[in-house]
């Protein structure tokens, strides 16, 4: 999802309750912050973070560019003024980054670098007893989805809050259509069509004196091993949504298919540019998938499920919120900053001392989303626990193999039919 302008839209302030336990490693009654990942959606989320609760600073930043940390520090000053309070010894560069932040006294942490590195991150953020906002998608391989559901169970040992980017799910008028259509207001669910049919994304024009590191870092989003490609970075958005109607569960196996038809410059890595994938459930539901980035094309983003007494269109690129059938009912209630109400949500969580954990469904629609590109790629059925039980691994597997000098991992475009699973 795209990062959202600081100005944000302003919600009403939230009751606070008087702490009645020490956060994290605190006794004070302000929440310190840190944020991990200063791009758009990192500034974003730390702009939410200082909006949700009176009582928060941002107290520490981390970024493997100076200039992304400076940029996120000088426009969340502007609009939270004296809420900022990172002074120059809490301004942290460097693949180790996210270790200073997360010793620097902070109780709550925002976790917003490419994905390849949330497994590790997330994992060292609980470890070290922080509530945490977990950018989706949690991980770009099976081994980092079974990092985040290991982290996941430690935070609810600790008692953490643990809440992900899985916007929509906080979002007024989709919970209110998901919840009527576990209520049975479709009937029983025979299939669900998603799309996220988008055009292209931004892009980083290679500058004099960068590395190959520094630009592939700078341009992430087209490159499997850091991204996931866009059915996982992105459009797991919509695929989370097919799963939430399902109520959680999970499919048998996958087919699908994919490629590059006309983004095919070096310019965009080695990610396809469509995806068109079919999930089968044990009940003989069947999961339609869709997505796309590809220029001068129809823009579609939605989940429509079909059931025995109707159908329920939940459109995201109109806001179209409907059942039609026997249960007819449209959506007329408030429209929510869903942003604003994951972290209005998860600060009073943690000011009542009932943690959020949102582990669980994070990580198993990450790998929906994985398990789509793996059918895509290589043209084969693919079950559920393959899936989960696969040791591919992309990229390197820790912080402290990366370096602006290191050689980027070169990785061919996927060939359905050719490239093996693993």
């Amino acid at each position: 999802m795209a990062g959202v302008a600081l100005a944000g839209s302003a919600l009403p302030a939230i009751t606070i309750l008087k702490p009645n336990k020490v956060y994290a490693g605190t006794n004070a009654d302000t929440l310190k912050v840190g944020l991990i990942g200063c791009g758009g959606r990192g500034s974003g989320a730390a702009n939410q973070a200082l909006k949700a609760d009176p009582n928060v600073v941002l107290h520490a930043m981390g970024d493997i560019f100076p200039d992304k940390l400076q940029s996120s520090l000088e426009n969340l000053t502007k609009v939270h003024g004296s809420k900022v309070k990172v002074d120059d010894g809490h301004k942290f560069i460097g693949f180790d980054a996210y270790k200073k932040v997360l010793e620097s006294g902070v109780d709550v942490v925002l976790l917003a670098t490419p994905p390849h590195f949330r497994p590790e991150h997330l994992t060292a953020a609980i470890n070290a007893g922080k509530h945490v906002f977990c950018e989706k998608p949690v991980a770009v391989d099976a081994p980092g989805v079974r990092k985040v559901l290991d982290a996941a169970k430690l935070a609810k040992q600790k008692n953490l809050s643990l809440m992900s980017g899985f916007c929509w799910r906080y979002h007024e008028p989709k919970r209110a259509s998901f919840g009527r259509i576990l209520d049975g207001a479709v009937g029983d669910i025979s299939a669900i069509y998603n799309t996220y049919d988008t055009g292209t994304l931004w892009s980083f024009p290679r500058v004099q004196g960068w590395t190959d590191a520094q630009y592939v870092l700078r341009n992430w989003t087209y490159y499997t091993w850091l991204a996931g490609d866009h059915i996982v970075e992105q459009a797991v958005h919509s695929i989370d949504m097919m799963s939430w109607a399902m109520g959680g569960k999970l499919p048998i196996s996958a087919t699908g298919t994919g490629g590059r038809q006309v983004r095919t410059e070096e310019l965009f890595g080695n990610i396809f540019d469509h995806f068109a994938v079919t999930y089968e459930y044990e009940n003989g539901v069947k999961g339609f998938h869709h997505s796309r980035q590809q220029a001068n094309c129809e823009n579609s983003y939605l989940v429509e499920t079909i059931g025995t007494k109707g159908r329920a269109m939940v459109n995201c690129a109109r806001n179209v919120h409907e059942i039609y059938g026997q249960n007819p009912w449209k959506y007329e209630g408030k429209q929510n900053d869903m942003y604003q109400t994951e972290h209005d949500e998860l600060f009073a969580s943690i000011r009542k001392g009932t943690p959020l954990n949102d582990g669980e469904f994070m990580a198993q629609s990450t790998l929906l989303a994985i398990m789509g590109r793996m059918a895509a790629y290589t043209g084969k059925r693919v079950t559920w626990e393959e899936a989960m039980n696969s040791t591919e691994k992309l990229g390197p597997q820790s912080s402290a193999d990366f370096s602006f000098d290191m050689k980027p991992p070169i990785v061919e475009v996927a060939k359905p039919g050719i490239t093996a699973f693993s």
